[in-house]
């Protein structure tokens, strides 16, 4: 099996599963509790905040623990709006059209209450104009949320500038870099946001669990009412054992930061450069430069990406069109909708992302792949004589 679907989820670390397994059968304690077995797990907890901090050069007692990116884009979205008692005309959220299904489903329940919600156009490589952010600013905005680096096709956005221009007007900035980190370096006292959300599985780490970075002074109101934990922020008897994994992924990460960001600029430019020397009618997706290079997002005209996945994975390679969390809805991408893409272009797209573990050897059996089962699909398809395949 050749393993490209890294953006969907990787695999946990060897070094990561080592440090998790004492924390199953041996530090098994309730860190809450004030005997040693407790003090054990809450120490652990602490280590795993200092090493989640240290990826994104924040301080330990900015990181709050949740069960993923999901969760933490919600904290940040219903910890903002609920700070206001939810009143539509004391609430403003301004988001692009490309955010994940975790920022744009709370955002569409907001509206239906009347808060009010303003989703900025991207350009045709799927980036935010800043300017737009400025001109949607108005006394009532309460949050601004775009993401890192989209999880589709791999832009980048400009944080840093959206960020300075949410500082001038005082006005709390939020980003998704469940796609970014790991992939690109993140230094949240550089950038000035005031809340960044990351997820474990994206970065060798285990399922289940993440983190919300949430800049000193930023208040927000609790979600999970309780016995306190998390410093109040999220009530419930702590999960150690991913928190500790988590943590190790992150400091792996960093140590690994250089090396990984070569090897995937390494990967993408001999796939793209192969795929567009040995297959016509395709074109690259999202901005050339301005992306996370695990991600290599293509449409191929004249084939239906559903089925370039279905042929792949008879051959043993792991692929997708998009996102994983929003494949089940089958509904047509948003992102590359607000891209400006037709739907032949949509359907004829495919996502490969790559992890450290992929080859050059794995992107040159995968390219072979690739001009076999789009050869013959496009032999089958209602576009053979459009484009003269």
């Amino acid at each position: 099996m050749i393993y490209l679907d890294n953006a969907a989820s990787t695999a946990v670390h060897p070094e990561v599963v080592k440090e998790m397994l004492p924390y199953f059968d041996v530090q098994y304690g309730n860190p809450s509790s004030i005997h040693q077995f407790g003090r054990k797990a809450k120490n652990a907890i602490q280590k795993a905040r200092k090493q989640v901090a240290a990826l994104i050069d924040a301080e330990p007692d900015e990181i709050l623990f949740t069960s993923g990116g999901t969760e933490s884009n919600n904290t940040i979205l219903y910890g903002i709006t609920k700070l206001q008692g939810l009143h539509p005309d004391q609430n403003h959220i301004i988001t692009s059209s490309i955010e994940h299904e975790a920022i744009l489903q709370p955002c569409k329940k907001f509206e239906n209450i009347g808060i009010k919600i303003t989703y900025l156009p991207v350009d045709e490589h799927g980036i935010v104009n800043p300017d737009d952010i400025t001109n949607s600013i108005n006394p009532h905005t309460v949050l601004v949320s775009i993401m890192f680096a989209n999880n589709e096709v791999g832009t980048i956005q400009p944080i840093k500038e959206i960020s300075e221009i949410c500082k001038k007007y005082q006005i709390p900035f939020h980003t998704d870099a469940v796609q970014a980190v790991g992939k690109v370096p993140i230094n949240v006292k550089e950038l000035g946001v005031d809340a960044l959300s990351i997820s474990s599985h994206k970065i060798n780490g285990p399922k289940g669990i993440g983190a919300l970075f949430i800049k000193k002074g930023v208040i927000i109101t609790p979600q999970i009412l309780g016995g306190g934990q998390e410093n109040g922020m999220r009530s419930g008897t702590e999960n150690v054992a991913s928190i500790v994994g988590f943590g190790k992924a992150c400091e792996i990460a960093k140590e690994r930061l250089n090396e990984n960001i070569s090897h995937f600029q390494t990967l993408h430019s001999s796939m793209l450069s192969k795929i567009v020397k040995e297959i016509s009618h395709v074109k690259l997706n999202g901005h050339p430069g301005k992306r996370i290079f695990n991600n290599i997002h293509l449409t191929f005209l004249g084939v239906q990406g559903e089925d370039l996945i279905i042929k792949l994975d008879e051959h043993g390679i792991a692929a997708s069109t998009g996102s994983a969390c929003s494949v089940h809805t089958q509904k047509a991408s948003h992102v590359l909708k607000a891209m400006g893409f037709n739907h032949e272009q949509i359907t004829g797209s495919l996502r490969m992302s790559f992890g450290y573990m992929n080859t050059l050897n794995e992107v040159e059996q995968t390219v072979e792949v690739l001009k076999k089962v789009v050869s013959e699909l496009r032999n089958i398809s209602p576009y053979k004589t459009k484009y003269n395949f």
